[in-house]
């Protein structure tokens, strides 16, 4: 096992796992957001399986950090620094650009380390061949972009809400500007379906990410494929957290259950 060092930990919201955890879920938070919207996820999933929130730079405890605006550096620097924690089970969770992030990691961990996950979780995010359904705002002039950030569905409205004043907004808009170039300037490339199984989670209330949108999430892998449709808008993640986490907790005991040997 490789000793893990500061670099390394402070992409983890909680470095420090449960010994009885038998599986680790790395979770990535959607643009504009932070590790900390998973924060009660552990306690509500079984002790076996270890939460672990993916902190990116430029936010919370890593707001000093340089944003990133190119995916495939985010994807290496990300593979990297979970490395050493993947030396038992795993599973990806994401949402929205999370679940972009997500999928490039399994296929750059695939690529480049023969590691694989046991699962993916995919949510509020089309599947990544597809082209993005809304207009790009990332280039556009700081009023233009506020603007489109307030008009999509894609940035939670509790942002603008805690942001007391327009000079605090301002402060926040080059991580929302970041986070943005990241998910308009995706290019995908064609490679070989995943061999983990994948579940895509979408809202039925989300104009953006359609039913369509979320079963084309099939094409990437070659094993098993299930897609969840909850009540709610892009943000159900919120709003449907206990129906979410029934269906990732159903989902990975099937993988505990397994590696026990039993059934």
């Amino acid at each position: 096992m490789q000793k893990t060092n500061v670099s390394q930990t402070r992409w983890l919201f909680s470095p420090q796992l449960a010994p009885e955890a038998e599986l680790l879920l790395f979770c990535f938070h959607y643009a504009g957001g932070h590790a900390g919207i998973y924060r009660d996820w552990q306690k509500k999933l079984p002790v076996q399986i270890g939460v672990c929130p993916v902190q990116l730079p430029g936010r919370s405890n890593r707001f000093t950090e340089p944003f990133h605006t190119d995916l495939s550096v985010l994807i290496r620097e990300l593979a990297e620094a979970l490395l050493p924690y993947l030396n038992r089970p795993f599973a990806l969770f994401g949402h929205s650009m999370g679940a972009l992030l997500s999928f490039e990691l399994a296929r750059y961990l695939r690529k480049h380390y023969g590691i694989k996950p046991l699962h993916l979780f995919a949510a509020g995010h089309h599947a990544p061949h597809l082209p993005d359904p809304g207009e790009a705002i990332h280039h556009l002039p700081d009023p233009e972009f506020l603007q489109g950030l307030r008009t999509l569905n894609g940035t939670p409205q509790e942002l603008f809400d805690q942001a007391e004043n327009e000079e605090i907004l301002q402060m926040l808009l080059p991580m929302l500007r970041a986070d943005f170039t990241i998910c308009e300037t995706y290019q995908y490339e064609d490679e070989e379906p995943l061999e983990c199984g994948l579940t895509a989670i979408g809202g039925r209330q989300d104009p953006d990410v359609t039913v369509e949108h979320m079963e084309a999430w099939k094409k990437h892998t070659r094993a098993s494929f299930h897609m969840h449709m909850l009540q709610g808008d892009h943000f159900f993640i919120h709003s449907e957290q206990k129906e979410l986490l029934s269906i990732v907790e159903s989902t990975l005991q099937s993988y505990l259950v397994g590696n026990r040997g039993i059934g």
